[in-house]
């Protein structure tokens, strides 16, 4: 039986798709509201559900968002500047 958390996990990541045809001065502003919004969900669907939903709808929300993940990656393996001195 699909539970509350996995319904609103569902209208989610439709939002989350959604905000991706948003024009792009109100990208940030519908991100941080995403991210808002899917923390608290993402700990009730774990909290609901166990640790591998939990896990997938992880997955799922960061697949979701994979332009602001990717970004992130791409700053995390970058070397930082070395100092000519």
């Amino acid at each position: 039986m699909m539970g509350a958390p996995l319904i609103l996990s569902g209208l989610w990541v439709v939002a989350a798709l959604a905000a991706a045809h948003l024009p792009v001065r109100l990208h940030r502003t519908g991100l941080s509201l995403l991210v808002a919004v899917g923390i608290p969900l993402l700990g009730w669907v774990t909290y609901r559900h166990g640790p591998v939903l939990g896990m997938l709808a992880l997955i799922l929300g960061a697949a979701s968002l994979y332009w602001p993940v990717g970004r992130f990656l791409i700053r995390l393996r970058r070397r930082p500047p070395e100092h000519a001195e």
